[in-house]
């Protein structure tokens, strides 16, 4: 077994179904040795967990919970594009959206959602650079979103 499944296993996760696509892109994409992938949302079995403005529909705790579910939804699309997860070099950076209410400003709490599951699956290679934005909407009203970028090898430089 390899050690991102190994680490899945130990918090009783499974990797989920490679997202789909809700429209014209492909939920991840190799280059060069680097991962990008598309935004991915608290989707489980295709349904949508969490909904509305946080600060205002839903508490931080939900939507940092949603924030990892997403991340999740991430790696499942890495997965998909590069096979075993034990290439995975570095992720290099995340970018975390929340669908804020007026004057919400603890982003960064809800993106530790999927900055703490990277590093539990990852370990030090798991560790990023981030970023975490409010934002008014997101699609189907998700209250969050999450992309990240991870490095395989590969030409590209180092991270």
């Amino acid at each position: 077994m390899s050690e991102v499944a190994t680490r899945l296993a130990q918090l009783g996760l499974e990797l989920p179904a490679p997202p789909v696509a809700l429209a014209a892109y492909r939920p991840a994409v190799e280059c060069d040795g680097w991962v990008y992938t598309a935004g991915q949302l608290p989707l489980r079995d295709g349904n949508l967990q969490a909904v509305g403005l946080v600060g205002a529909d839903i508490d931080v705790a939900q939507a940092a919970e949603a924030a990892r579910l997403a991340a999740l939804n991430g790696v499942a699309a890495i997965a998909a594009v590069i096979g075993d997860l034990d290439r995975v070099r570095q992720i290099v950076k995340v970018t975390g959206f929340v669908a804020s209410a007026p004057g919400f400003t603890d982003q960064p709490a809800v993106v530790n959602g999927a900055s703490i599951l990277l590093g539990e699956l990852f370990g030090d290679s798991g560790v990023h650079a981030r970023s975490a934005v409010g934002v008014a909407a997101l699609p189907l009203n998700a209250s969050v979103e999450v992309e990240i970028v991870a490095r395989t090898g590969g030409a590209g430089g180092g991270a």
